[in-house]
């Protein structure tokens, strides 16, 4: 299909107000750019109560939020939720109207989480707190009303690399259950560059220059890209993996290995619920003030998460 009219229009916009000639990005105006970005986000979740806390992590305290639909039960399914950024940007406070929107959606408890970012904080720091942070949900899952038996892992764009991340280390160290992973535009390999990544490298809403930034500021010289904990489509062992709930955009740069992601999953016998949004755009879900489409995706993730933590 066509680019969406409407996802079109907005990509006109933004190239007209950016500069004509494109230069690597700072790490101020990236976490700039994204938090004016995620301002067209737009959240239908009134009966959605939210407290604030901070969580143990393996460099210091890491701040959270939690998210309490009116309507769910006093243990609840739980959602640790990643934001996105490309792990350099982005916080609990850009990503509140979206992780209120899928808490109202999903009926969970969700804990968004505020992991280090890069470049103050390079690979594997966002990866370990991933990590200690769902683990800290799953132990004190009682104490935040939360069903530690029905987890739920997601997040957006590079929160959903860190998503796919914490459910393979938690194949291969067991100990901790999580039911399903929820990953919307993922970043899952750096290793390749995909046609969808060379088609819709500029005038796309993120592109190469600023994908090339992010992975500069993450990745500590010398460290081989093609790592799971850095591309997790590059993981040898899938069988085995929580349900996955994957969303892609037919115009994301990201688009094929998000579809490649979904298919080795498949092959491998986990359950997925896949759809590629035709005409859509990376970062489509969180622009729901431009997008119908957004607030159709965020719906129908619900209506997915739901199935998957009462089976």
């Amino acid at each position: 299909m066509p680019l969406d009219p409407l996802a079109k229009r907005l990509l006109t916009m933004m190239a007209a107000a950016g500069p004509q000639v494109r230069n690597r990005p700072s790490v101020e105006a990236r976490r700039q750019s994204l938090a004016k970005l995620m301002q067209f986000a737009r959240t239908d979740a009134p009966d959605v109560t939210v407290s604030d806390g901070t969580l143990p992590g393996p460099g210091g305290e890491l701040p959270y939020r939690l998210y309490s639909p009116a309507t769910a039960a006093e243990r609840a399914p739980g959602f640790v939720f990643f934001h996105g950024g490309g792990l350099v940007a982005g916080s609990v406070a850009t990503h509140d109207r979206i992780a209120a929107a899928l808490a109202h959606a999903t009926g969970c408890r969700l804990v968004s989480v505020d992991y280090r970012l890069a470049p103050e904080h390079k690979f594997p720091a966002a990866v370990d707190d991933a990590i200690a942070a769902t683990e800290w949900v799953a132990r004190e899952a009682s104490s935040l009303g939360i069903d530690a038996g029905r987890l739920v892992v997601g997040g957006d764009s590079a929160g959903a690399t860190l998503a796919a991340i914490v459910c393979q280390e938690a194949l291969q160290n067991a100990g901790l259950s999580i039911v399903a992973q929820c990953l919307i535009c993922p970043v899952l390999d750096f290793e390749e560059t995909s046609p969808s990544r060379e088609a819709f490298a500029e005038g796309h809403l993120i592109d190469r220059i600023t994908i090339e930034a992010d992975l500069a500021d993450y990745l500590p010289g010398g460290i081989d890209a093609a790592d799971p904990r850095i591309s997790p489509l590059r993981a040898t062992r899938f069988a085995g993996l929580p349900t996955a709930i994957i969303h892609t955009a037919e115009f994301d740069p990201m688009r094929d290995e998000g579809n490649a992601y979904a298919r080795k999953l498949l092959a491998a016998g986990v359950t997925v619920e896949h759809v590629c949004h035709d005409g859509m755009v990376h970062n489509f879900h969180a622009m729901g003030a431009i997008l119908p489409q957004a607030q159709l995706v965020l719906s129908q993730i619900g209506e997915q998460v739901r199935r998957a933590v009462e089976k």
